[in-house]
């Protein structure tokens, strides 16, 4: 603990202090992020026997109406947030630069000042900057208050103002400063004492606050952790630069379903809804090319289906590469190394590509079968039925355990016009349920039974013979 009046390192990832500056974080293993800090003039005392105030204890009904949510009127937006949005509540959106969210929010802002009042304060744009934003999006219209400031003290003074707005948003909370913190803008001090402000001030007048976030390279909103746990809300803006599709995901909800998805298509216009991502993502899908699976997945309470693509290729060096976007790169080595060891398929002297179609990103384990489907498809050169859809989750020995809400994935492929799926086998309270009807259900219980259900165990048995013959 760094004396009144010493100088402190802070790294500007995860918080941590220290008393000297040094290369790398031994808490988080980063480099080049110890940044000098001034230490408090002093310590935190403690209470020095003050008794406090005794709290007066509530039960958990409440007596009065629960206060309603302003919806937005963006569907896909209002679905993210649980609904619409709680009076009083912070919600932090982190993105990569340049992927829409400032255009999220002004869109956003615009729709709700057609209630209620909102103040959009931007501490990086001037604003004539956002006001050809506006014009561009055709929003130049509407009633939002704009302001162009980084000093928090003003930004406070309106927000905390008996005829302030209804909503606001910071664009960005790194930008922001306490002039009484000697610490420069976007350091760990600055942006826990701004975030801690905004969000005091917001519970109180019951002001719903949006704080933009930078994220780091690695795709995590920077800055102090504690920032993540302060909020209500946490969102990410998601994206690939090459595709016109954005996917807002919530991964932190107080007030809704967490790993809710709602899509989005950047145009000349601004962000416009997607209401059925599944017809999306497989617009452009062939149904004869092999090494391609539909898998039917669940995004929060939403059922999504997509194309897992996956190409096996003869290594031309002497190492083979795995490529992988969309998915875990990890829990591809798994899969490949349970289809080597439980099927007998020789991916060792290959090259493998695996990609989700549309920029979607996938993280739940039902989509190894699909994957699976996908590799064996391509070694083989025998494509999944186009009728077909595939999910389920696969073990090391080779087993195809259950997941959860296959009765909603089935209808979603019902009614898209999949009329075949590939499924775990149900075990339990599901052991006696029928399949939607429509569609013919194929259960799998061991990996081996996809390499049948695929069509490809001569293929694989071939493949086995010139793989062994290419060894020799």
């Amino acid at each position: 603990m760094a004396r009144a009046g010493e100088a402190v390192f802070v790294c500007q990832n995860c918080g941590a202090a220290y008393r000297k500056w040094s290369g790398k974080c031994d808490s988080c293993g980063a480099w080049n992020t110890i940044v000098e800090e001034a230490a408090p003039e002093a310590a935190p005392r403690g209470l020095g026997g003050k008794r406090g105030r005794k709290l007066a204890l509530a039960g958990l009904r409440g007596g009065e109406a629960e206060a309603p949510r302003s919806v937005t009127g963006i569907a896909e937006f209002d679905r993210v947030c649980g609904g619409g949005l709680v009076p009083g509540s912070a919600l932090l959106v982190g993105g990569d630069p340049g992927i829409g969210k400032s255009t999220l929010l002004l869109q956003v802002a615009a729709a709700l000042s057609k209630k209620q009042s909102v103040a959009y304060v931007s501490g990086e744009e001037a604003i004539d900057q956002v006001r050809l934003r506006a014009k561009r999006l055709g929003l130049d219209g509407s009633a939002v208050g704009l302001a162009a400031a980084t000093n928090l003290a003003d930004i406070l003074a309106t927000l905390d103002d008996a005829n302030g707005p209804d909503f606001a948003v910071v664009d960005s909370i790194q930008t922001m400063y306490i002039d009484t913190l000697d610490s420069a803008p976007g350091t760990v001090a600055q942006v826990r004492a701004c975030a801690a402000e905004l969000i005091r001030v917001a519970k109180r007048r019951g002001v719903t606050v949006f704080l933009v976030g930078h994220v780091t390279k690695e795709g995590m909103i920077a800055g102090p952790r504690v920032l993540e746990h302060m909020v209500d809300t946490v969102l990410y803006f998601e994206g690939e630069r090459g595709h016109q599709f954005r996917i807002l995901r919530s991964v932190k909800n107080r007030f809704g379903p967490t790993d809710e998805i709602g899509v989005f298509e950047m145009t000349d216009g601004g962000l416009v809804e997607v209401a059925n991502p599944s017809a999306l993502f497989l617009a452009d899908r062939r149904g004869d090319a092999s090494g391609a699976a539909v898998f039917a997945g669940m995004e929060g309470t939403r059922p999504v289906l997509v194309e897992i693509q996956a190409l096996v290729a003869p290594a031309g060096l002497g190492t083979p590469r795995r490529a992988v976007v969309g998915w875990d790169a990890a829990r591809l080595a798994m899969v490949l190394a349970v289809l080597e060891t439980r099927c007998g398929l020789v991916f060792g002297n290959r090259d493998v590509y695996l990609n989700v179609a549309g920029g979607l990103r996938i993280a739940e384990p039902a989509a190894d079968l699909a994957v699976a489907a996908a590799l064996v498809s391509s070694l083989c050169d025998r494509p999944v039925p186009a009728d077909c859809v595939v999910f389920g989750e696969i073990g090391l020995s080779g087993e195809v355990r259950a997941v959860s809400q296959t009765e909603a994935r089935l209808e979603e492929s019902r009614k898209l016009g999949f009329t075949r799926a590939l499924t775990p086998a149900r075990r339990g309270k599901d052991a006696g349920k029928t399949a939607a009807e429509g569609i013919r259900v194929s259960e799998i219980v061991e990996l081996s039974d996809l390499v049948a259900a695929v069509g490809a165990v001569d293929a694989a048995r071939a493949s086995r013979r010139r793989s062994n013959m290419e060894t020799a």
